[in-house]
């Protein structure tokens, strides 16, 4: 027994083997609750007079964006870095303009295909729902999952005021409900 106690210290010696190297470092409760509210503002840029946003658009920088129903929702996509980052390549005024935006959240056919796959997992729409509000939510949805990739359970991200002034352009109704949070 002891010859087998000695071969492996002298293999984990020379193979250099030191457990628990990728684990993840415990992170206190508190410490969580701060991440995971910063991580909210840490996409939008400084955003330090959001009155001043329901009564004029100077706040937008491409020119695509409208005053939005809340303080909160009037955010242009060049205030949020991810989305400015996407914009930089191609040297684009807004992401708008972008060809995967358009590809991607306008077209009825990939908006389609994908409410195909969110039934598949979630489950149907209402009946009732106007086709245009589905649409819309898979606009949305596509938007949130090119820029954010996947964002998890009970996180929403405020979405630029020009890609839904677009978006509802594209697929219009008589009536909106706007940016909601996730009720936990």
């Amino acid at each position: 027994m002891d010859g087998v106690d000695s071969s492996f210290q002298d293999n984990s010696q020379t193979l250099d083997i030191r457990p628990y190297q990728f684990e993840p470092l415990l992170v206190e409760n508190n410490q969580v609750e701060d991440i995971n509210s910063s991580s909210e503002e840490s996409d939008i840029d400084d955003l330090s007079s959001n009155a001043d946003r329901l009564v004029n658009t100077n706040w937008c920088d491409c020119g695509n964006c409208h005053s939005m129903t809340t303080a909160d929702e009037c955010v242009c996509c060049s205030d949020i870095s991810a989305v400015s980052y996407l914009m930089q390549p191609d040297d684009l005024n807004c992401i708008t303009e972008h060809e995967i935006f358009i590809a991607n959240c306008l077209n009825r056919h990939v908006l389609q295909v994908s409410m195909y796959a969110y039934m598949e997992h979630v489950g149907p729409f209402d009946d009732n729902e106007p086709i245009n509000e589905k649409y819309r939510f898979m606009a949305y949805r596509r938007f949130v999952q090119w820029i954010w990739h996947r964002l998890g359970r009970h996180n929403r991200k405020i979405l630029p005021a020009c890609v839904v002034k677009k978006i509802r352009d594209s697929f219009p109704s008589e009536e909106y409900c706007g940016f909601k949070y996730a009720v936990v």
